[in-house]
């Protein structure tokens, strides 16, 4: 009973994230707003059946290729996301709004002008 009721759980959630994210891809206006749309509810909500399938069929092989399956979920779903994002913004794919990228040269010089006197006042 308690068995079942922890399955159903853990369907519905990953059923409803999985709804989330397919609606945020379908809804957001550009790359960015779309990757994260896919890649944080669509995590989550795959992890949860998974984790249903490790409920379902116990910690044997089939539970254990869950759980396989959700390690390689959290190590590449990340990894996939930034490197859309960064090949978005290579492209110059614009952000919507104002919100850009920091200028890299302009990360550098912040940089380097807090390593330059460290722990010293500008008025000294």
């Amino acid at each position: 009973m308690i068995r079942a009721a922890l399955l159903v759980a853990l369907i519905v959630v990953g059923v409803f994230f999985l709804t989330v994210g397919t609606i945020g891809l379908l809804r957001f206006p550009n790359v960015y707003n779309r990757m994260h749309a896919t890649s944080k509810p669509t995590t989550l909500g795959t992890a949860a059946v998974f984790l249903a399938a490790v409920v379902e069929f116990g910690p044997g092989s089939e539970g254990l290729t869950a759980l396989v399956g959700i390690l390689f979920l959290f190590l590449t779903v990340p990894t996939g996301a930034h490197m859309i994002a960064r090949s978005a913004e290579r492209v110059g794919v614009p952000f919507v709004g104002s919100v850009t990228w920091p200028d890299e040269s302009a990360l550098e010089r912040e940089g380097s002008e807090t390593d330059s006197n460290p722990g010293q006042d500008e008025s000294d």
